[in-house]
């Protein structure tokens, strides 16, 4: 039987278990989710010393894990078995341990709750124990796929996020952590814990408690470089990258390429989409508060549609600098500071070779 996690979350604050879960996808902050809420509810705190196991599936194989399934619980209604790194058990798919495996999964114990975390990827659903899972001869057995979030997705699953915890974030707040993090669920989820602890009785998370709680520089971050590219601002620009250079650490190259490939990858499609792009468009691309879309606006007057095309060829060959193709002696201040100096003072083709 097959489940999304918001269904299967709910059955487990009411207490509905199952005899057989698999989480599996490329997403792991659901199965990490899932798999936590198991843990925390199946059983009593005085329970889980006897009746609780939780394997590593490159420690493991098929037979030993069917058989911490089959043991019965002590004093206890149910017992759980939670196998972490699922995709590494040697032997799940292969053919020897299939007889046992079916069985086990088309008539399991009732009294045990037996958890696969499978990350990163999923069965393939063409064989033989993907289709019995997904199909209706393991009755017992539960199916939850956590797909990967796309990027234009992050902005309102962090908005529903912090409203699930009874708070508020501002639509800059919530860009700036969805550019500054991207689509990694469970980071973003952590440090929207510990922006929650620091708020005060009242107060919803804006862009000034992100930049002091996050580590993102107030005025000399990768969100100002992107807005001095767009104001075509050379001077600002030259003062943020000298403070880059000065705290390589706290700035490293690759996640700032990062950020401006996407800017400026959004850029395209918006060009693409037309003079004047809609409300619609913008949203797809998680471009949702005024905000931002006003800064979206404004460089799609300063870089036509060629220019964005250059700007992001130029992003790659940074990135390809950055791992030593074509840099020289060039250290990652020097990388950047060509690439910004390339973005604001267009060289006719042919000369850069």
């Amino acid at each position: 039987m097959t489940i999304e996690s918001d269904a299967l979350l709910k059955q487990l604050q009411q207490r509905q278990f199952h005899p057989v879960y698999f989480l599996q996808g490329e997403e792991p902050y659901y199965i990490d989710v899932v798999a936590e809420r198991i843990e925390q509810t199946a059983l009593a705190e005085h329970e889980r010393s006897f009746n609780q196991v939780i394997l590593y599936g490159k420690d493991v194989d098929v037979t030993a894990i069917l058989g911490q399934a089959k043991r019965f619980p002590m004093m206890a209604e149910r017992s759980v078995v939670i196998v972490k790194e699922a995709q590494s058990i040697p032997d799940l798919e292969q053919e020897k341990s299939w007889p046992f495996l079916e069985a086990y999964l088309k008539n399991p114990l009732p009294s045990t709750v037996l958890v696969f975390c499978y990350k990163h990827k999923t069965l393939d659903s063409r064989k033989k124990l993907g289709k019995l899972l997904a199909g209706k001869d393991a009755p017992g057995a539960v199916l939850m796929t956590s797909k990967r979030v796309y990027d234009n997705a992050v902005p309102p699953w962090l908005t529903a996020y912090v409203r699930s915890k009874g708070q508020q974030i501002t639509g800059q707040a919530t860009a700036m952590l969805a550019e500054y993090i991207g689509a990694d669920l469970g980071r973003l989820a952590n440090e929207v814990d510990k922006l929650l602890l620091n708020l005060k009785a009242g107060q919803a998370i804006d862009e000034g408690l992100v930049q002091r709680m996050v580590g993102i520089s107030k005025d000399y971050n990768i969100f100002e470089l992107q807005k001095a590219l767009v104001q075509r601002d050379v001077l600002k620009a030259n003062r943020i990258l000298g403070y880059f250079a000065a705290n390589p650490k706290a700035n490293p190259l690759i996640p700032n390429l990062t950020l401006l490939f996407g800017f400026f990858s959004k850029l395209l499609v918006l060009h693409q989409a037309g003079p004047n792009p809609s409300d619609g468009v913008f949203k797809s691309l998680g471009i949702a508060n005024s905000f931002a879309q006003k800064e979206y606006q404004q460089a799609l007057r300063a870089y036509p549609v060629e220019r964005v095309v250059d700007i992001i060829h130029l992003i790659r060959r940074a990135d390809a600098q950055s791992k030593g193709i074509e840099s020289g002696s060039m250290d990652e201040g020097e990388i950047l500071r060509e690439l910004v100096w390339l973005i604001l003072h267009p060289v006719p083709a042919g000369v850069m070779g």
